[in-house]
């Protein structure tokens, strides 16, 4: 590559470099691989000397690697230069993208510090790009990933001297300079990375045979249990990370041991439930969560631990025994399902459309003396009382002490529109539904009720709670909206049920009456729904009757 005149560039030096680059990625260690990248600038850059300077732990560089010089190489292989006198070097000089040069005019000034060096000897330059002797050009090798700056973290740099066609090298040797100390931080990292798998393989090796060397009867325990059993690492960089799972835990995930030993519980666990796992002590802990299988479904399951020591100074672990609870925590979700929503329309019932909404309220109103600003959404707070919040009642406190993370629900204060935005309250009744309960036959308005349930339920947005309060009456909760938002999805919720619905085999009709009420701070749930329901009854008498007739 160095007789060639660039831009011209034989492809069999392109083979030449792409090799070494091949080779340095396939170096068996960290040693081997600094070598071969020391070797490959010599090979297939065209210089005659290279040496690897590679960063150490306390942040120095040292010697690793040399090629070129045999000489040379005994006589600086292992020698350390001060990250100090390295920062000089590379903050100096001419930048060639990321390479650094620095002419012999400028480099006198660098041949007392104690940075390793050789020296050359050679003739000044004839001409202006000539090589001299003095002249020094380093490669910086970064870390990829981009952390520690905006080259990532320094690994090394890399020294190249005395070109062989004695000139200072042009784009495409500066380019090639530049990427191949690019591909050769990929190559120590990488080496780093499997040097660290090894010590870790080692180390996990010693693990296994301490836990081989437990008492059979442990073994058996673990093995045949019938809930899942697990063990991991407890203490260190790897806290948590399973080393071993019984047939029952690999069974009950679907995954495979050798899959299990991959993860820890945090990567398995439902992220709802994350907090929940977090907060279980290690030693001792218990928590009911869930785990996910391996087709992406989820399993509630009972997590307790307990710490077993292999000796008496020996290494620590942790043992987790798993239950299987699905099959409870599908009743318990069901009573409270049951417990929460109507069984006909499966919509909230009246008890939850009450909690939503007093969830949502306290009993200040905004304004009220020595409030405190809050940052935190809306359901933000715990339901401790009517309200919803964690108030304190006890003799000569201040029942307000506790709310401090809440933020006000207010309403339009004008009949007009008047750009606030609040939570509106849409009380439902149907109109003629009676007649059809009467003609038809109570399946019929079961029918009914059960179409309007969906009909309101696609008419309004993703977040916003509708619910059956009782016979044919619905609430519609919506936040964010203004008046003329809340008059609209009235109007467009009640063009929607007034559409014909098959019941029994015939089309029927049924009307709807609409109160628009809103709830704000210092009311309760139930004065809101009076507010609303009163304002239904108005809106019902003021059509016609024979508007309202379901027809």
């Amino acid at each position: 590559m160095e007789t060639e005149s660039e831009p011209y560039v034989r492809l069999a030096s392109l083979r030449q470099l792409h090799q070494v680059m091949a080779d340095m990625n396939t170096a068996r260690s960290l040693a081997d691989t600094l070598q071969t990248v020391a070797d490959g600038v010599v090979t297939a850059l065209g210089y005659e000397l290279a040496c690897v300077n590679l960063v150490r732990p306390d942040g120095d560089l040292v010697v690793a690697a040399f090629s070129g010089n045999p000489a040379a190489e005994a006589l600086i292989t292992g020698r350390v230069g001060s990250r100090e006198s390295w920062e000089r070097r590379l903050n100096m000089g001419e930048t060639w993208g990321d390479l650094v040069f620095i002419p012999h005019t400028e480099g006198w000034i660098l041949d007392d510090d104690d940075v390793p060096q050789w020296f050359t000897e050679g003739p000044a330059p004839r001409f202006e790009d000539e090589w001299h002797p003095a002249d020094r050009l380093f490669a910086p090798m970064y870390a990829p990933g981009g952390q520690g700056g905006p080259h990532g973290e320094l690994l090394g740099v890399l020294s190249v001297d005395r070109p062989r066609n004695g000139r200072r090298p042009g784009a495409w040797g500066r380019e090639a300079l530049q990427m191949y100390a690019f591909q050769a931080a990929i190559a120590i990292s990488n080496a780093h990375l499997r040097s660290n798998m090894q010590r870790a393989l080692v180390r996990l090796e010693r693990e296994q045979q301490a836990l081989r060397a437990s008492e059979e009867s442990f073994r058996q325990a673990f093995e045949y249990a019938p809930s899942g059993m697990a063990i991991a690492e407890m203490g260190g960089d790897q806290h948590g990370r399973i080393l071993r799972t019984n047939d029952a835990l690999c069974r009950l995930l679907g995954r495979p041991a050798a899959a299990m030993r991959r993860y820890s519980f945090s990567d398995l666990v439902h992220p709802e439930d994350i907090g929940t796992l977090l907060r279980t002590s290690a030693e001792g802990g218990r928590a009911e969560l869930r785990l996910g299988r391996r087709d992406g479904t989820y399993v509630w399951v009972s997590l307790r631990n307990s710490v077993v020591a292999d000796a008496a100074d020996g290494p620590r672990f942790l043992l987790t025994h798993v239950e299987d609870i699905e099959e409870r925590k599908r009743r318990e979700l069901q009573l409270a399902h049951r417990a929460s929503h109507d069984s006909l329309t499966g919509l909230p019932n009246s008890a939850e459309l009450r909690a939503r909404l007093s969830a949502r309220l306290c009993q200040r109103p905004p304004g009220h003396p020595g409030e405190l600003e809050s940052v935190d959404a809306a359901y933000g707070h715990p339901a401790y009382d009517a309200g919803g919040h964690g108030f304190d009642f006890r003799p000569g406190a201040d029942p307000y002490d506790g709310y401090d993370h809440h933020v006000h629900t207010v309403a339009p204060e004008s009949e007009h529109d008047d750009g606030t935005k609040g939570l509106a309250v849409l009380f439902c009744d149907l109109d003629g539904f009676k007649s059809i309960n009467d003609r038809f036959g109570h399946n019929a308005g079961d029918a009914v009720l059960i179409e309007v349930a969906r009909r309101l339920s696609r008419g309004v947005r993703d977040g916003d709670t509708v619910a059956r309060l009782g016979g044919d009456e619905f609430v519609i909760l919506a936040d964010g909206l203004g008046r003329a938002d809340a008059q609209d999805l009235a109007v467009r919720l009640r063009n929607e049920i007034i559409q014909p619905i098959r019941a029994e085999g015939r089309a029927v009709r049924v009307g709807a009456s609409f109160g628009i009420g809103w709830a704000h701070c210092g009311m309760t749930a139930d004065e809101v729904l009076k507010s609303a329901d009163e304002r239904m009854y108005v809106e019902k008498r003021s059509r016609p009757k024979q508007h309202r007739r379901a027809g």
